[in-house]
């Protein structure tokens, strides 16, 4: 029997606290009381049957009493009595009491309320006494022509149970069925009377589809379901069906109900391999996701449509829907546009990455004319990154591309500009031939960059790769312009003194300025920008010096040194050279002597002068060899960083190539399907039964990675062996519940009753629902079954007691304390990976940080991380070639991500003390940062404790 079809029983809640009420006081009010009394009544006595209480003697009484009432209430409460109530002797023959209660149903069958009629119909499919069904079949046959539609569905599903189990009674049933179903004009009825001819005689089913499968598109949805259920059981079963049914299929893709669309697309594609089979569905897909609101619907269907591109043989069919596929872009929600990119760019090929750049192109103009939403950024990110990709691997494309993007160096939002920033360095570096329009672009959007960093990413493009006289003068009066009037420091103190008047401003005459060491500097008068009272106003380069932000200036040094060196190199005239090389002396020194002055907000850090400095040495000097390292050595460094990413690209795709193409060896062991994991066999599998499973929560992921995982390793005992009541609980982690699966024995020789399990949880977890009451004999055993919902990635911890009372003692109720359980962190976090500028974002961004010093008995850094990555679920972010050799100290970045959407972070910075001997162990810090701080403290208690057991 499968988890569908156990039996369910209906539990009225009463609170337990409360006295058992005595058989007579019961007796009593169904005997004499109102029908509100009676109820009350009648709702004790199910709890007490429940909870094993015999109470014979109250069975005459209800029947008596209670049986003819026309209440509705009491009618309902009945059927539950009945169901639960026991029938036989203990012989196993009926109880003579149950002939009066069969001929109350078979009145109730004829009754002119529907209601009265369907309720017990639905009761009858419970039952599973014969004799008590024998004498009621002539009703429910009438039932099947009742005038109401609740009364003929509920009366099919009744015949359907009955035939079932007791074949004997009803032996004419499809037959009966069929007639019915030919007849009915009712969806509902229609849908459950073809589910029992599908279930109980699968040709008659056929036959009544072969009669009207040109007029399937006009039933139900509900009925056209079950008939696509019906087809991919008769298709797989005998596959040369297929052609009769598959045209049927195909006219379900036009069904007006989305989820007929998208069962049928699902059961075309394992039916059919053909392109136009696959296209069809695809197509299906596609309009699902347009057509739909619901965002996890979309989600859903973009999942299937991955499935397909997945397929060797269907990837070819996706590419030319491309462009239908990016009609999805339209969804507001980041996480689809996410997905629906990723898919578009696994699809892309030579044939549409014309069109698809086109698209991108105007998708990322929109975001720019938008107003501002939270998600426009990280769309942008998206759109910016995904165009990369596609320049990268078709350069033809980069051309049209590279001019759009320049646009978003100015953008505020430094996220989008590092993207195409990044993306311009590696288009610049491998196309020759799209220098100079970088260049050109470059120079246009320069001065209206906002933000720092871009303007230092920026310098650096335009140091290493202007290489004519014009390039590189015009870089020069781009700095000049965004630093404004120099010497930077009298400049500044006459704006605040407010000596400096707009006559003088314009009046530019060379002036013998003093620098700090003392020596007489000529300023030339280059700049044409006017400077500005107000702080708003400066120049941004100035702005950036202002605020203390010097790194750019030593950024700003080596870029003017190494266009200086290349100016000298090209340029033969001595006058000229010099000139320039004094221009570029007269920045550097400038922005030295600001940064020892008062004015910016932070002084310039040592580091900062020791650059700068540097490169006035260099210029001074012009050596060969530093000419070589400036302009040679950097641009070979960004060189081997694309190489090998690119490199690992190609490897990855290569893996992705060869996963899907499946190649079976001759000695390749043969699978067994009952020995496979129910992983390995999904293909073979009833997908309907399977998502049927699903919905219920029995995916049993763990357990079914491996089939030979015993569950023993997940129970926990919570009791002694020697306590009057035995606990022990399997633990089941399924993504947000958790499953306590309680056995609980009784090794006492006394009946214990209302023994309950009282639980309370510590952490982000909360109880569903408290557990029942049960009666136990002695020395039985039952299980509890209790969920819990998980809210976070924290540790948690559930514990709570056993109480019970024992059978005819007069003390107070029993408690056995429970062992505690710990919910483990590990169950929820997941390695993830993420670009380097997202990890310093968040490092940032997140404010919990949980410090843990290093102490284990582990002597080699390379092992000691391995220790921490296996231990923690995390993915090393920080290369392999950078990890590779032996240098003393280690630091790697290690990124994971939980299921429910939360980031943590950590940076492993250790050492190996060389001077303690080569057994010292391995000594640092590990700071791990998250957004909560239960994330960042679980994280924390779990690397101590993973670090304790290697210490054993």
């Amino acid at each position: 029997m499968t988890a569908a079809e156990n039996v369910c029983y209906t539990l009225i809640n009463v609170s337990s606290d409360s006295e058992p009420p005595s058989e007579v006081s019961l007796k009593t009010d169904l005997e004499k009381g109102e029908i509100k009394a009676k109820t009350e009544a009648l709702k004790k006595v199910i709890i007490m049957i429940l909870n094993g209480e015999k109470l014979p003697g109250l069975l005459m009484t209800i029947i008596r009493f209670v049986l003819p009432l026309q209440d509705h209430t009491i009618k309902k409460l009945l059927l539950v009595f009945w169901e639960i109530v026991p029938k036989t002797t203990p012989d196993g023959k009926l109880l003579q009491e149950m002939i009066l209660v069969c001929d109350a149903y078979r009145k109730d069958l004829q009754h002119p309320n529907e209601f009265i009629r369907g309720s017990t119909l639905r009761f009858l499919c419970k039952l599973k006494e014969s004799e008590l069904l024998e004498p009621l079949m002539p009703a429910i046959r009438a039932c099947l022509e009742h005038r109401h539609s609740y009364v003929r569905r509920n009366a099919v599903l009744a015949i359907y149970t009955i035939y079932r189990n007791f074949e004997h009674l009803i032996p004419d049933a499809p037959e009966l069925i069929h007639d019915f179903l030919v007849n009915e004009k009712d969806a509902s009825c229609k849908r459950n009377a073809f589910m029992m001819l599908i279930h109980a005689d699968q040709d008659r089913a056929l036959d009544y589809l072969s009669t009207c499968i040109d007029q399937v598109h006009t039933f139900g949805d509900i009925l056209q379901l079950v008939i696509v259920e019906l087809i991919y059981k008769v298709c797989h079963a005998n596959p040369s069906e297929r052609a009769r049914f598959i045209r049927c299929i195909y006219n379900l893709l036009q069904s007006s109900s989305p989820a007929v669309k998208y069962e049928a697309a699902g059961t075309l594609v394992t039916l059919s391999s053909a392109p136009t089979a696959i296209k069809a569905a695809a197509q299906c897909y596609i309009d699902l996701i347009i057509k739909e609101s619901d965002n996890n619907v979309k989600l859903i269907v973009l999942d299937r449509l991955i499935e397909l591109k997945d397929h060797p043989t269907h990837e070819r069919v996706l590419q030319d829907l491309v462009m239908d596929i990016l009609r999805v872009l339209s969804t507001p929600d980041l996480e689809v546009r996410k997905k629906t990119l990723q898919l578009a760019l696994d699809l892309v090929s030579s044939r549409n990455v014309e069109e698809l750049v086109i698209v991108l192109k105007k998708e990322v103009i929109k975001t720019n004319n938008v107003t501002e939403h939270e998600d426009t950024d990280k769309y942008r990110q998206l759109l910016v990154r995904t165009l990369h990709s596609c320049s990268v691997r078709f350069p033809d494309m980069a051309a049209n591309v590279i001019p759009v993007l320049m646009e978003f160096l100015s953008d505020t939002n430094e996220a989008a500009a590092a993207d195409v920033l990044e993306f311009v360095r590696e288009a610049i570096q491998r196309f020759d031939n799209l220098r100079p329009l970088i260049i050109e672009k470059m120079l246009e959007v320069f001065h209206s960059i906002k933000t720092v960093k871009i303007y230092r990413g920026a310098l650096w493009i335009l140091g290493e790769y202007c290489s004519t006289k014009e390039d590189i003068q015009n870089v020069m009066t781009e700095v000049r312009r965004s630093l404004g009037e120099i010497p930077i420091v009298e400049n500044e103190i006459k704006k605040e003194t407010g000596e400096l008047k707009e006559d003088e401003v314009s009046a530019a005459p060379a002036q013998k300025l003093v620098t700090e060491m003392g020596t007489y500097v000529t300023q030339s008068a280059l700049s044409s920008s006017r400077p500005s009272k107000k702080d708003e106003d400066r120049p941004p380069l100035r702005g950036f010096l202002m605020d203390g932000d010097f790194f750019v200036a030593a950024s700003l040094a080596t870029t003017l040194t190494k266009l200086a060196l290349r100016y000298v190199s090209i340029v033969q005239d001595k006058k000229k050279q010099n000139s320039f090389v004094a221009e570029a002396m007269l920045i550097m020194v400038t922005v030295l002597h600001l940064g020892k002055s008062s004015l910016p907000k932070k002084p310039i850090t040592d580091d900062d002068v020791d650059r700068i400095s540097l490169c006035l040495k260099v210029l001074s000097e012009c050596s060969p060899l530093m000419n070589d390292i400036f302009n040679k050595e950097c641009r070979r460094s960004l060189s081997h960083m694309l190489t090998v990413r690119l490199e690992e690209e190609k490897l990855s795709q290569k893996k992705e190539s060869e996963k899907r193409n499946v190649t079976v060896q001759a000695d390749d062991p043969i699978s067994f399907m009952q020995l496979t994991a129910k992983s390995e066999i999904a293909s073979k599998e009833d997908q309907f039964q399977l998502s049927l499973l699903a919905a219920m929560g029995n995916t049993q992921r763990k357990e079914a990675a491996d089939p030979l995982a015993s569950k023993l390793n997940k129970v926990t005992q919570l009791t002694g062996f020697s306590d009057p009541v035995y606990a022990e609980a399997y633990v089941h982690v399924n993504q947000y519940d958790i499953v306590l699966d309680v056995l609980v024995v009784n090794q006492t020789s006394d009946t214990l009753q209302n023994c309950t399990l009282e639980l309370a949880t510590l952490g982000d977890l909360k109880l569903v629902e408290k557990p029942s009451p049960l009666t136990l004999a002695p020395h039985d055993f039952a299980n509890i079954k209790a969920n819990v919902k998980v809210a976070s990635t924290e540790n948690g911890i559930i514990f709570g007691n056993i109480v019970y009372d024992v059978s005819g003692a007069a003390s107070d109720r029993n408690c056995v304390v429970l062992s505690d359980i710990h919910i483990d962190i590990m169950d929820y976090i997941q390695p993830a990976s993420c670009t380097d500028a997202e990890f310093r974002q968040m490092w940032a961004e997140f404010e919990w940080e949980n410090k843990v010093t290093v102490n284990t008995n582990i002597t080699d850094l390379n092992e000691y991380l391995q220790h921490i990555l296996k231990s923690t679920n995390m993915k090393c972010l920080t290369p392999e070639k950078a990890l590779s050799g032996f240098c003393g100290f280690m630091a790697a970045n290690l990124y994971a991500r939980s299921i429910f959407g939360e980031d943590a972070l950590a940076n492993v910075s250790i050492e190996k003390p060389i001077h303690l001997g080569p057994e010292a162990p391995v000594t640092g810090h590990i700071r791990i940062r998250a957004k909560s701080q239960g994330m960042a403290l679980s994280l924390g208690d779990k690397i101590n404790l993973s670090q304790k057991k290697a210490n054993i």
